[in-house]
């Protein structure tokens, strides 16, 4: 596992620790879940750019219904 190094200024720590110490969780596993979930976020954003670029190239769209139609012949 790494180590890794933040610079916080006093008072964006001191709301970090009285928010963790609310939630009963450390300020480490909070910045790691955070680190985690923008990654997620990150991801996220990339596929939903692809899948609208390819949308543009081909700009077909189904209703709801036709939806359901072509899942259910799968």
């Amino acid at each position: 596992m790494a180590l890794i190094t933040v610079n916080i200024n006093d008072k964006a720590l001191e709301v970090l620790e009285d928010y963790t110490e609310r939630h009963d969780i450390s300020v480490s596993e909070f910045i790691r879940r955070a680190v985690l979930e923008k990654l997620e976020d990150i991801e996220d954003i990339q596929a939903a750019d692809k899948a609208y670029a390819e949308y543009l190239k081909n700009p077909v769209t189904l209703s709801h219904e036709q939806f359901w139609q072509e899942l259910e012949a799968l």
